[in-house]
């Protein structure tokens, strides 16, 4: 069977549907954060905010014919947008070659929902409650409807998770008088116990945390200077590690 027949009608959906999503993550990413209007608030122009409209909106395809540029004031709108678009569909050509069908539209919108959580932390420091909290009852949704079976073991995962890296955070602040985890990150990790259980968490923290390591070497290597004192947001590291693990892990 060739790639593009094992594909299926509804991975082609999938991949049709992705960059929209992107788009849509671009704006939550955006405005989530500044407590504005998500879904019902038009979309303007940064630099002369003018109303953008449908043709200006295409995935992809608007910023390309533009040149990346306001069709009103020419000014550059950055790559931001096509980034996040971009990552939506790898994170739907990534699910799509390990899973198909329910499977991959489950692999694909958690991944999506990790991306919009760990992108906004990168720039802003913050997970929302709204996305976390949300993410924790979908795991667990998810659980009674595909995998009843497991129910006891996400609700378990979900305690232990937040439970655990609270603890951590508690315990660092009292012993070094600073904080070195915040709230969000313990409701991501309850969110990711939700998915894949309490028994894989401590393989999601490894993950994560390997994967900070990485990435900080990273860092080091293209000059930057990272002291003992330096903090990175651990919140994409972990949302990373939680995919990761769902894919992998089942």
């Amino acid at each position: 069977m060739s790639g593009a027949a094992s594909i299926g009608a509804s991975g082609w959906v999938l991949l049709a549907v992705a960059p929209i999503v992107g788009s849509f993550l671009g704006v939550l990413i955006r405005r989530l954060p500044e407590a504005e209007p998500v879904v019902w608030g038009r979309s303007r122009c940064e630099h002369c905010g003018i109303v953008l409209g449908v043709r200006n909106l295409v995935p992809f395809a608007s910023w390309m014919m533009t040149r990346g540029r306001c069709r009103h004031c020419g000014e550059r709108l950055g790559w931001f947008y096509p980034a996040v678009e971009s990552a939506a569909l790898l994170v739907a050509l990534i699910a799509l070659a390990l899973d198909t069908g329910v499977v991959a539209w489950l692999d694909a919108v958690l991944g999506w929902w990790l991306l919009a959580l760990g992108w906004i932390d990168l720039r802003r420091w913050l997970l929302p409650d709204a996305l976390t909290l949300s993410l924790v009852l979908a795991g667990l949704v998810a659980a009674a409807i595909w995998a009843p079976w497991d129910v006891l073991d996400r609700s378990a995962g979900a305690a232990c998770g937040y439970l655990g890296l609270w603890l951590v955070a508690w315990s660092y602040r009292r012993l070094r008088g600073r904080e070195g985890l915040g709230g969000g990150d313990a409701k991501l990790l309850a969110a990711g116990g939700a998915w894949v259980g309490a028994g894989a968490l401590p393989t999601v923290l490894f993950a994560g945390a390997t994967s900070a390591l990485i990435a900080a070497g990273i860092l080091m290597l293209a000059g930057h200077q990272l002291r003992r004192d330096t903090a990175l947001p651990f919140g994409p590291f972990l949302a990373l590690g939680i995919w990761l693990v769902w894919l992998l892990g089942r």
